[in-house]
């Protein structure tokens, strides 16, 4: 005989099915009458909860969970556009991507991106940073010379800070000239862990 409690979380898995469900037919239904400007779904990682947005373009946007999930969509509106809707189907491959590079068995990714949040010299050295192989790093001021600029090392530093594709275009393996890490959107502990991972392949 099912009790009270059994019966409420009967319920409640009820719901969120019937919810998940919904909320998948309604991006279906955006996505197929082009409504919608941006995906977005979350990620569990080593490196804590991450975001992922994508346009028809490609992967726009990953952040961590420290830079506040709600102000990246918010800006995305901004900077983008306001049709924001979370359909999960549109970025399963990078989804899977992660998985397959958190677990050690993937070294680049494939899938297309969107480079419009960034511009000018900021975009040129995001271009450059997928030539660091993984499990190598590079200096700011190395980076800086890939771009063509060799003093804009504090420039390079700015683009890998305002990186809006972290992880995916890795500018976690740019690092100071006497080895020292820098400054990591995500935090230096998450710097270090990917630095690890990828050294221990």
């Amino acid at each position: 005989m099912n009790t009270i409690p059994d019966i409420i979380d009967a319920l409640s898995v009820s719901d969120s099915d019937v919810e998940r469900r919904l909320r998948t037919r309604l991006a279906a239904a955006a996505d197929d009458a082009g409504l919608l400007d941006v995906a977005y779904r979350t990620v569990d990682s080593p490196v804590g909860s991450l975001l992922l947005a994508a346009t028809d373009r490609g992967l726009v946007r990953v952040a961590f969970a420290g830079e506040g999930h709600d102000a990246v969509l918010q800006r995305l509106a901004e900077h983008i556009s306001p049709r924001i809707l979370r359909a999960p189907a549109r970025l399963d491959a990078v989804a899977r991507e992660l998985e397959e590079y958190f677990r050690g068995e993937r070294t680049s990714f494939d899938v297309p991106l969107d480079f419009r949040l960034a511009k000018g010299f900021r975009r040129e050295v995001l271009t450059h940073l997928p030539e660091i192989h993984y499990g190598q790093t590079w200096s700011y001021a190395t980076v800086a010379a890939a771009a063509g600029s060799p003093r804009a090392v504090r420039a390079v530093g700015t683009a890998c800070a305002t990186n809006p594709l972290p992880v995916v275009v890795p500018c976690h393996r740019v690092v100071r000239s006497d080895g020292s890490l820098g400054q990591y959107v995500g935090g230096a502990a998450a710097k270090s862990l990917l630095l690890t991972l990828e050294a221990a392949a």
